[in-house]
């Protein structure tokens, strides 16, 4: 059997791995009394009863086994085969039923294809009916003190069945969520939550007790709550502080630090598990601390979790793109290109890691000031994924309105025809940013936006991006000067005032570059390109529209907030925290129509942050 979870940074022997990188932790044997892992066995003997009758039956161990080796193979770039290793026991084995519906779950969050989610929630469905054949008929969720005061009572068999169980919960509430948003879904989504986090919550208290004891598959049991319990705190510490509070009240725990710590060693131990938790912790640390801005600019953890693994994958699609994306960030785009590049040469099955590969290309061309190769890259977007049809469109256009108005556009497309295509999102933020901007295009004279691809390239935190590199960041603010001086030239137009304020804030994080160190740890790394005078503000700052302007702006509403966040932030770069505090405050306070780039909003956390180091609230 090949394992599938975290490789030593040299290939061990096959059965093992060594876990050098992560203190206390052992390396683990599958198959032998010594395979628990981290957990240890409480004490217990190998030939003590106790010890015997954790003992898993030869059919769990065997599953287990066959799992793992097809998890091998689908990180191999062997989807198909993954499949079929798993499908002729799926309706028998609950961990050959869990496994194969979790990958067709990730399919269709890839594919965003109707058919496709319903696939994989019907075969979710199934799985779960299969889990429930091994459970016992009193749920562990009956009373609060349950599992832990019945504990004896539970084969080995029943406990795995109950973390297969609640895994299967939380899988089909995200597909439902996915399906459709309306009422009903909702409510059905969230009691399938509750339940899921009820029995996570009653396992984790069992495998920390006394009544505990560890067998070779223990380590699986271990990893599957580790999974459950640390993505319901992560996820749920990302919620706004007043909806936390909430849930908190209702019994759910939102433990940030605690979710990773889970994640963390799920993640770090040889499970069936490690992978999913592995996945997790690299969208945290690439995707929402970036995007959030919650992040502290440091890619260690991120790098130490891949490493080892595209030591033992180094074709690994998944991987590849991990890799890329952190080479991304942290601005080296070069090198982000030839591994999304390499991601999407690795293999040809799954077109839908090619397409998530493409969403990277794009804004990485975009960077560079590719506007054509950054187009090509939304195109193909927009012909073979359902993700956000509005969306591609909106960059396609957005991307030609950055080039010359005499340089030749590709397949002769117009970028004012392409806005005006009629954009209708269901609930994606973005497709709801697109239709507000191509309202603008909808006359007879059509005003154009300014620099709409670094507007969204704002959005979506790009700047982050640029600040790294000083030459990407010198080609993007010449780019934003001349918009402005092109502004000022037909003064009184149509929308002058917002642009004139978008232009602004866009300008903002470009006055700063991201070095090593900061003056003001809250800053978040910002600081400036050149150093300023006592009292002295960048010019942008200068000139932000006077107080009451704000109602004289029509659709562009988000710039209000995101205006006062960065002159807030301009302020505490600079150690002026007396002023910074009131401007983010305000930032931070609900604001009528925002618009949907909401990117204020999205700082609630980093805010808190601010406000927590600076010493005030």
């Amino acid at each position: 059997m090949s394992p599938i979870g975290p490789p030593a940074q040299v290939t061990p022997p096959q059965g093992t791995v060594g876990i050098s990188r992560v203190p206390g932790v052992q390396p683990c044997v599958l198959g032998g009394p010594e395979g628990a892992g981290h957990a240890g066995s409480r004490g217990a003997k190998p030939d003590s009863p106790v010890f015997a009758r954790s003992w898993p039956p030869p059919e769990l161990e065997a599953a287990l086994d066959e799992c793992m080796e097809a998890m091998n193979s689908f990180l191999c770039n062997q989807f198909s085969q993954s499949l079929e290793k798993l499908q002729p026991r799926t309706k028998e084995s609950m961990y050959h039923a869990l496994v194969y519906a979790t990958i067709l779950e990730m399919q269709a969050m890839m594919t965003f294809e109707h058919d496709d989610i319903v696939q994989a929630g019907q075969t979710m469905k199934e799985a779960q009916e299969i889990c429930q054949r091994f459970r016992r008929k009193s749920s562990v969720t009956g009373s609060l003190t349950g599992l832990v005061s019945k504990a004896d009572s539970f084969t080995e068999v029943e406990l795995h069945a109950e973390v297969c169980y609640a895994e299967c919960l939380l899988q089909r509430a995200a597909l439902t969520f996915l399906q459709d948003e309306n009422m009903v879904n909702f409510i059905k989504g969230g009691i399938k939550v509750r339940s899921s986090y009820l029995i996570y919550r009653e396992l984790s208290s069992f495998i920390q007790s006394s009544h505990c004891t560890a067998g070779p598959a223990h380590v699986h049991l271990e990893g599957g709550v580790a999974l459950g319990i640390g993505a319901f705190n992560l996820t749920l510490s990302l919620f706004p502080p007043r909806i936390l509070k909430l849930l908190e009240f209702a019994g759910f725990s939102g433990d940030k630090e605690y979710g990773l710590q889970q994640l963390h060693e799920g993640a770090t131990t040889l499970n069936l598990r490690a992978l999913l938790c592995t996945m997790l912790l690299l969208c945290y640390y690439t995707f929402l601390t970036f995007i959030l801005g919650i992040g502290e600019d440091d890619f260690t953890e991120a790098e130490s979790l891949l490493r080892p693994y595209l030591i033992r994958y180094p074709k690994s699609a998944i991987f590849l793109f991990f890799a890329g994306r952190i080479e991304e960030i942290k601005g080296n785009i070069s090198e982000a290109i030839c591994r999304f590049e390499a991601g999407c040469s690795a293999q040809q099955a799954w077109k839908q890691f090619h397409h998530m590969c493409y969403w990277e290309l794009m804004w990485c061309y975009a960077y560079k000031g590719m506007w054509k190769m950054a187009y090509f890259y939304a195109d193909l977007l927009s012909k073979e994924n359902r993700w956000s049809k509005a969306m591609y469109v909106y960059m396609k256009a957005a991307f030609l309105s950055m080039l010359p108005p005499e340089e030749p556009r590709p397949f002769g497309e117009s970028e004012v025809q392409l806005f005006r295509q009629k954009i209708a999102g269901k609930s994606p933020p973005t497709e709801k940013f697109a239709i507000r901007k191509a309202r603008r295009y909808k006359g007879s004279r059509p005003v154009p936006v300014p620099v709409p691809a670094l507007e969204m390239m704002y959005m979506w935190n790009g700047f982050t991006v640029l600040g790294k590199q000083r030459e990407l960041l010198e080609g993007t603010l010449e780019t934003l000067t001349q918009a402005e001086k092109k502004l000022q030239e037909s003064p009184g137009a149509w929308g002058c005032l917002e642009d004139a304020v978008l232009l602004r804030v866009c300008l903002a994080p470009g006055q700063v570059l991201p070095p090593n160190s900061c003056p003001q740890g809250a800053a978040r790394g910002r600081s400036w390109s050149r150093k300023p005078l006592p009292g002295e503000l960048p010019s942008v700052c200068l000139s932000l529209p006077p107080a009451g302007s704000e109602k004289r702006i029509r659709y562009d509403h988000y710039l209000v907030p995101n205006t006062l966040l960065e002159l807030g932030l301009l302020h505490l770069a600079q150690g002026r925290s007396e002023e910074a505090i009131p401007l983010l405050r305000r930032a931070r306070s609900p604001v009528k129509a925002l618009g949907t780039g909401k990117r204020a909003e999205s700082y609630g956390r980093f805010l808190q942050c601010v406000f927590n180091e600076v010493g005030s609230l």
